[in-house]
């Protein structure tokens, strides 16, 4: 990847503490010091800007949540007896391939990404070429059946989301059908913020996650609190990264209940 030109960004002046992590926002300043308003989650207009995702999100705001599921997804393979590159990830949320960077750092054997909007693509091929074995524009909350098809034509072992689940990024829906498309047994990465294990929270992805999580058909390897990243008023945002061995498909007397 070139190194990109850096892009002149102002957090807001004011106390944006009474914002939610997914409203969030950014102004970014032209030459002629014109400032555009954008969420951190309009993710289309970011990625269209080389650099800028990886200047705020990792330069500015210390986002580590890639590196340290990648990490706790091997903790818990090194616990088996099977190896770490024999895994076949999907990849869910790819976004510009931050976390397939992090995986082909400790080998994997087969890489593919998908989301669900064509400037994460874009931005992927041009920042990071070939880092997946394929890359897809899919919304896996309504799949057609030649899609799922050509998914479980790779069959794929383990499924990583980062940074994408609870803030309507990922439904639940899309977070079960690609679960439920990893080979069982399998293996699943992903992260949450702290407040989704919390009982208080009542939102359909938190209480499947909470049910998930000590149900039958996954097994805890590793669970791990640590800071995702900074705030803009740099206070620190606290993620759980889980590694789990999946063990059954999420059955739909189960699915009915987030629907």
């Amino acid at each position: 990847m070139q190194t990109p030109k850096r892009h002149r960004i102002q957090f807001p002046q004011t106390s944006a503490g009474n914002l939610a992590q997914d409203e969030a926002y950014f102004y970014l300043v032209s030459p002629d010091k014109e400032k555009k308003k954008i969420r951190f989650h309009d993710y289309d207009q970011i990625y269209n800007m080389p650099g800028l995702y990886e200047q705020i999100f990792y330069d500015r705001l210390k986002c580590s949540s890639p590196e340290k599921v990648a990490q706790i997804l091997k903790s818990a393979i090194n616990q088996t007896n099977e190896n770490f590159s024999e895994l076949r990830v999907l990849d869910l949320g790819a976004g510009n391939g931050l976390m397939g960077d992090a995986f082909k750092q400790f080998g994997v054997s087969r890489l593919i990404g998908v989301d669900i909007i064509p400037e994460a693509k874009t931005a992927t091929e041009r920042d990071r070429p070939h880092l997946y074995d394929a890359y897809y524009i899919s919304d896996f909350c309504n799949l057609t059946d030649d899609e799922r098809e050509e998914y479980l034509s790779w069959s794929l072992n383990c499924l990583t989301v980062v940074a994408a689940l609870g803030f309507g990024d990922i439904p639940t829906k899309a977070f079960i059908e690609a679960f439920n498309m990893i080979q069982s047994p399998g293996w699943v990465g992903f992260n949450i913020k702290e407040t989704f294990l919390n009982e208080s929270d009542d939102a359909g992805f938190s209480r499947m996650i909470r049910e998930l999580i000590f149900s039958n058909h996954m097994d805890i390897y590793h669970l791990e609190r640590y800071r995702h990243r900074l705030s803009i008023e740099g206070e620190p945002l606290y993620y759980y990264a889980i590694g789990a061995r999946k063990k059954a498909d999420i059955p739909e007397s189960m699915i009915a209940k987030f629907a």
